[in-house]
């Protein structure tokens, strides 16, 4: 499979900071994703009260949404600001706290205690840290990470999953030789091969 100029580009951490400082967060939906509504039974599968991931979660406001259904919700940024922004905009108290495994990261947890997020680099998470979840929502994930670090991703994301959870992934179809991305294109056969 041809993905074109994009299999050696590589974003590096400073550049989201960036994208997020500069208010450059075309990839963030204010009313959250349609495919989330429209999956949704599919990731929560007639179950109440799951821990769901939310990886590179950024400010998504499906975020508060699940957690007012009544799950748990545990998200992960390199972006401080993204996070503290969702707490704003979502009118949510929170508490700040350092996560003792992972040098210089720290956990910003709603006072109701269903929404943790941690800022860090997701590689830098395991289930030791943040445990397993029930479902995924991967909805800009796979598609930025760096071409490079794919199977690392998938990998770490197979070690947070649950033996019955939903992964549900969204990725982006174009012509990788028009676009350098991020989002990155992910052809259906190598999402098939990174995850089974």
């Amino acid at each position: 499979t041809d993905i074109g100029s994009q299999k050696d580009r590589v974003v590096t951490e400073e550049e989201w900071l960036q994208k997020w400082e500069m208010g450059n967060i075309g990839f963030h939906k204010e009313q959250g994703h349609p495919l989330l509504r429209k999956y949704l039974d599919v990731l929560l599968n007639g179950r109440s009260g799951l821990r769901i991931f939310f990886p590179l979660c950024g400010k998504a406001v499906e975020m508060k949404w699940l957690a007012d259904m009544g799950h748990s919700v545990v998200g992960v940024e390199v972006s401080e600001q993204a996070l503290k922004e969702f707490f704003a905009e979502q009118s949510l108290p929170y508490c700040e706290e350092p996560v003792p495994e992972i040098s210089g990261a720290k956990k910003l947890q709603s006072t109701s205690g269903n929404i943790s997020l941690y800022c860090c680099s997701i590689y830098d998470l395991s289930s030791s840290i943040v445990g397993k979840f029930d479902g995924v929502w991967d909805r800009g994930a796979l598609v930025a990470v760096n071409p490079c670090d794919r199977q690392r991703y998938a990998s770490l994301m197979i070690t947070l999953m649950e033996k019955n959870s939903s992964y549900l992934l969204v990725t982006v179809s174009y012509d990788p030789n028009k676009h350098k991305g991020p989002p990155f294109y992910v052809p259906e056969s190598e999402i098939k091969s990174l995850f089974g």
